[in-house]
This record gives C-alpha cells, sequence and structure tokens, in this order.
C-alpha cells in the first residue's frame, strides 16, 4: 500500500495560496496546464461562482502521485467570511502548508490559522511565496514568522540554524557539535523531519508560485517532513464536508483515521440521547457509493484516506463515525470564527417561500454554521453568516445554483442575554389532563462566558431518573429565546423541586414544562443584554496609528497594546462589533489599503439596552400558557420543540 500525505494549503487571502496548488499540481503531472485565478481556470476552483468572482469559497480536495506517494491535497479559501470552511478542512489533515506573502509579511489571519493548526496538533511548513515581486523580504518575513509565530521555524537552507535548533533537542548531536562536526545533508533531513512531526521544528522555504520557483522543493518537503497517516483498526472516521450530487443526492465527505467503509455496508450512527426514552440513539445507515478524493469511483475507503460517501445524507457535519476516544483533535465548529450576524433572506416571489427554504436548508448541510431559522409565525427565512462577502455569495449561488431570486433584510447584530438577579422558577403543568409536571428552579447568573451549567438536587422517587434527563435535554429549548428574545447564556441552573404522578405524567410533559418554569424564572430575575466584543489586530504605518486608536474609542472599544514591528505598528484592540462593522472598509479608505484588520470573537459583555436589539419571539411564549400547551399539543400551528 501506498505511502499517503493528508495536506492542507492554508494563507491570508492574495498570498498565492490557489496559484501554489496549481503548480504544485503541474508538478505532480496531474494537470497539463497551470490554471489562473484571475481567469477563472484554477482546477481547485471548481464552483462557477469561484470562477467568475476569482475567489475559493469552498475547501476542495484533490489526489494525485508524487515519488510513489499519494497526497490528498485540500486547497482551502483566504477570505476570512469563509474560515468555517477552513476550520473544518482541519480535522482532515495530518499537515499543512502556510503561505505567507514574500512582500506583506506576516498578517493578522496568518496568526489566526497557525494558532488554530497548533491547537489540532498539526505539523506545519512554511512557504514564503511571492519572491520575484519588488520588496520581498525573505530573511525578514522568516525573523517575522519566528518572532510572531513561533521561534521553532528554521530555513531549511541555511545549515548552522537548522544544526542549531537539532541540538536543542538531542544531547548526542551537540556534543558532536560542539566538537566541530559537519552534519551531511542526510542526517540534518532525518533529525529535521523527526522533529517537524513531532511540532518541535517548523521549517522554512520560499520561492513564487507565479514563476514556478521552489514549487518543486516544496513538493519533496511535504513528502519528507510532513507525517503519514496513522491506520488504526477501529473505526474512526470524520465528517468534515458536504456535496450536492444531481444523481447521487447529498454526500459527505469522510477522512477515515481507522477501521474501512464499504460500499454496501451498514454503518451504525451514534446520534447521542434520544430526549424522550433518555436512551443512546443509534440508526442504521446504508453507504450506497464511496468516491475517492478525485471523486472516482471506489469499492472502499480505508485507514488515512479522503473521500465522498454517500448513504449517510442526513448525518451532519462534525459528526465522528465510529470511535471518537481515537481522535487526537477537537472537533467543533465555531472555534475558529463564528457567525455574528443575522439577516432575513426573501424571496422574489412569495410563493417560492418552500424551494427557498429548501436551498437553504442544503447550503446549511454544507455549511452548518449558516443556522438556517425558519420562523413559521411570520413567515420569515433568517440565516447567520460571517460577513458581507459571504452573504453576496450565498445570493449568487441560490440565482445560479437553485435559479432563485433573493434580497435581504437589514444585518442585525446576534446579541446574547442572561439573568440579571437570582430567582427562582416554578411550573406546575397538571391540567389539562393527562399530564402531570411540576418543577422548580434556582437560576442564577454566572462568570461571563461560562456558559450554561445544569444540576440537580431531586430525589428520584420525587422526580424519576427518566425524567430528570429529559429536563436536562429540554435546557437548550428552554434557553433558546430568553425575555429580550436571545440565546440565554452564562447561568446555573439547579433543579431544586418537582414531582412526576405514576399516572398522569405523559412521556412528553417535563420536555414541555421545562421551557415554561425556566422562563418563568427568567421573567423574576431581569434580563441583562450581552453584546459581542471582537479582538481586533490592526498592522498599520505608523502614520496612521493615532487616527486608529482614536477610532477604536470612538467604537465604545479599548487598546489592549501597540507593538512596533520594523516599518509598521500592530495594534491590539477589544472593540464591540455593533460599531465596528464596517470599519475595515474606513481603514482601507484613509489608509490606501495600507492598513489591514483582522477579527475574532472574543467574547460578550453587557450592553446599554439603548445601544442594542430586542428579538422577535419565533415560537408560542412559554408564559403565554394556554397557547403554549395548545401548540405542544398540535392544536396550534407551531413548533415549540424547535431549536429554529
Amino acid at each position: 500500500m501506498k505511502e499517503i500525505r493528508n495536506i492542507g494549503i492554508f494563507a491570508h487571502v492574495d498570498a498565492g495560496k490557489t496559484t501554489l496548488s496549481e503548480q504544485i499540481l503541474s508538478h505532480a503531472g496531474a494537470i497539463r496546464t497551470v490554471g489562473s485565478v484571475d481567469a477563472g481556470t484554477a482546477h481547485t476552483d471548481s464552483l462557477p461562482v469561484e470562477r467568475r468572482r476569482g475567489i475559493s469559497v469552498k475547501a476542495s480536495c484533490v489526489s494525485f502521485d508524487y515519488q510513489n506517494v499519494q497526497i490528498h491535497l485540500i486547497d482551502t479559501p483566504g477570505h476570512v467570511d469563509f474560515s468555517a470552511e477552513v476550520e473544518r478542512s482541519l480535522w482532515a489533515l495530518d499537515g499543512a502548508v502556510l503561505v505567507v506573502c514574500a512582500v506583506e509579511g506576516v498578517q493578522p489571519q496568518t496568526e489566526v490559522l497557525f494558532e488554530a493548526m497548533v491547537k489540532q496538533h498539526i505539523p506545519v511548513l512554511f512557504f514564503i511565496n511571492k519572491t520575484d515581486r519588488e520588496g520581498a523580504d525573505v530573511a525578514g518575513v522568516t525573523a517575522q514568522i519566528q518572532r510572531l509565530l513561533t521561534a521553532k521555524a528554521v530555513d531549511v537552507t541555511d545549515t548552522a540554524a537548522v544544526s542549531e535548533l537539532l541540538c536543542d533537542h538531542a544531547d548526542d548531536l551537540l556534543e558532536r557539535y560542539l566538537n566541530g562536526e559537519q552534519f551531511s545533508a542526510a542526517l540534518l533531513g532525518e533529525r529535521l523531519a523527526a522533529l517537524t512531526r513531532a511540532r518541535c521544528a517548523y521549517p522554512v522555504l520560499c520561492g513564487s508560485a507565479l514563476k514556478d520557483e521552489g514549487v518543486g522543493e516544496l513538493l519533496d518537503a511535504i513528502v519528507r517532513y510532513l507525517p503519514a497517516p496513522k491506520r488504526d483498526e477501529a473505526l474512526c472516521g470524520v465528517v468534515f464536508a458536504a456535496r450536492q450530487d444531481k444523481s447521487l443526492g447529498r454526500g459527505v465527505w469522510v477522512r477515515l483515521y481507522g477501521g474501512t467503509l464499504e460500499t454496501r455496508e451498514v454503518v451504525t450512527i451514534d446520534e447521542g440521547i434520544d430526549p424522550i426514552t433518555a436512551e443512546p440513539k443509534h440508526t442504521p445507515h446504508k453507504i450506497t457509493q464511496i468516491q475517492g478524493a478525485n471523486q472516482n469511483a471506489v469499492a472502499r475507503l480505508c485507514a488515512g484516506e479522503i473521500g465522498v460517501v454517500y448513504g449517510l445524507s442526513d448525518v451532519p457535519i462534525g459528526r465522528v463515525l465510529g470511535d471518537a476516544a481515537a481522535l487526537d483533535r477537537q472537533i467543533e465548529a465555531g472555534q475558529l470564527r463564528t457567525p455574528l450576524i443575522t439577516v432575513q433572506v426573501i424571496p422574489a416571489e412569495p410563493e417560492q417561500m418552500t424551494a427557498l427554504r429548501r436551498a437553504c436548508e442544503i447550503l446549511s448541510g454544507e455549511d452548518p454554521l449558516l443556522q438556517v431559522q425558519y420562523v413559521r409565525m411570520f413567515n420569515e427565512l433568517h440565516l447567520r453568516v460571517m460577513g458581507m462577502i459571504q452573504l453576496e455569495i450565498i445570493e449568487e449561488m441560490l440565482d445560479t445554483r437553485f435559479d432563485l431570486r433573493v434580497t435581504f433584510g437589514t444585518p442585525a447584530i446576534i446579541y446574547k442575554e442572561t439573568i440579571t438577579a437570582p430567582a427562582e422558577g416554578f411550573v406546575a403543568y397538571t391540567m389539562p389532563k393527562p399530564c402531570w409536571a411540576v418543577l422548580k428552579f434556582e437560576i442564577t447568573p454566572a462568570a461571563r462566558g461560562s456558559g450554561v451549567t445544569f444540576s440537580s438536587t431531586v430525589p428520584v422517587r420525587k422526580i424519576m431518573a427518566c425524567y430528570q434527563h429529559q429536563v436536562e435535554q429540554a435546557i437548550p429549548l428552554a434557553l433558546n429565546q430568553g425575555r429580550l428574545g436571545w440565546q440565554v447564556t452564562d447561568v446555573n441552573i439547579k433543579l431544586v423541586d418537582g414531582e412526576h404522578h405514576l399516572v398522569h405524567t405523559h412521556p412528553l410533559d417535563f420536555i414541555v414544562a421545562t421551557p415554561m418554569a425556566i422562563q418563568d424564572g427568567l421573567r423574576r430575575g431581569g434580563s441583562t443584554l450581552l453584546e459581542p466584543i471582537l479582538a481586533a489586530r490592526f498592522i498599520l504605518p505608523a502614520e496612521h496609528v493615532g487616527r486608529v486608536m482614536s477610532d477604536v474609542v470612538a467604537m465604545r472599544g479599548e487598546v489592549v497594546a501597540s507593538v512596533h514591528d520594523g516599518d509598521r505598528v500592530i495594534v491590539d484592540a477589544l472593540v464591540p462589533v455593533q460599531s465596528s462593522l464596517d470599519y475595515a472598509i474606513t481603514l482601507a479608505t484613509f489608509t490606501s489599503g495600507r492598513g489591514t484588520m483582522s477579527v475574532r470573537l472574543h467574547g460578550y459583555k453587557e450592553c446599554p439596552r439603548e445601544l442594542g436589539s430586542t428579538a422577535k419571539r419565533r415560537s408560542v411564549d412559554p408564559l403565554d400558557t394556554s397557547k403554549y400547551i395548545l401548540a405542544a399539543r398540535g392544536a396550534l400551528e407551531g413548533d415549540i420543540f424547535s431549536l429554529e
């Protein structure tokens, strides 16, 4: 069996990542002609919208052979609005190439990407690109990488630097080095490869993808320094992306870490705990077809390989197949970047709402962070997005892919809320029969960023264990919208009293009752609005630092740090999303494009009510008891059990 390398190409926008991917494919003989991003002919940009706009929107996987090694290469988007695609790609990789421009150097997005790779325990090669451009400074950018990202970065052409790094990790080499021995290239390569795979070294290479310089050396380094995947026997795989096929339906991209998947095999998927029975849910799925990384039909997918699997149509992205304990990384979406904007999608023709809902659900199946929300009460459809570029892409995809013309409402910030003061929440859901669920909660504020905790002090003789489990399962439903209409967070919820009835309690009663009791407590305790705060990093020419610092204060933000880095200044600040939404455009205008800004979610903090906003309730209010119970029993239109 051939050796495998599962690698990804990453970069900040316009660093030449897709051009580099094209040259790699050309060197390996996988394509005859090198495509162009600007001309819309790049082989890794397969979507029509990517070819028209000249940007990568979706991560794409291609497979090729090089030096008798099978390389699965994932080319990822560079724009921050598509960070979710980047994050999910990391779940499938054993190694990465991080591209840095030889002129612009380390950008804020470069730092975000590298930190994500470190958290996922992924070995990294740096490729300093665009060395043919005027102002290119390979030595200066290498020093930036060492200063801003990792001191373990080393220029592979600098024999002395490589030797010193190796000696820091090997006493036997240190003694030989101090005795004046000159290490052979073979020894240096072998030891550097071991350190790279252990993430104790980060080799730096350079070249020009446009001029096809240094690409062959990079391919050699991928094979030499980056690790082959482990091949465990027990089934373990990650669903990291999805695609839609006209004839086969929805297929999911799977990186298999262990075991095998075969066509016509029945795979049992663990779908968590059933909220009604409190028992684990295991659903069988029959695999109807498997395609390799190049989307050619194959009989099986083996450990270490990447492919598209059909027959798992309703399996969500992020689901682990088999033994999740075998993974060495965290599979959780939204760590790299999370949507902070919600927007209403309006069909050009009202009768197209059903088709629009279906189209948006398909797009959400490919990008779960879109979180499609259909508000039946108002016949409204909402999406959560990263930014305006993503919104433009969604509009174009709905038009070209689904033949749907849409407009968007005014984008709104996604706030959260919490309880202001400790309070008790109570409900006695005992009428109309048959029903019986009595609950009493203590709800207290928690530290900012701590989320939601649940505990119970009620003995099982008063509320059976299976019903208490239902209460815990219903907590997210109960907190989906607070009294201000936003998701409730940073609360401690304790079940302190209640009772079931041996005759009258129905299996769903405690799920219905929990939101009523929780909302009663939130009403008593009062609500505090929380607004999202961004950690912003600015890279600026020195003459613009004063203006940016003043603007940060005007945006109700604060400057955290300011550091000189050569001829530029790095300013770190915390700013509210509400006041900084369009600031990147303002910055680009007054700095003539020389200043850059990158952001990530820092957290949430209290916001004056008059500076924020409330949200419409999307279903029947649990405190409107009569209507709520009728809706729960299906007598009124509205699904109270939906998290939408």
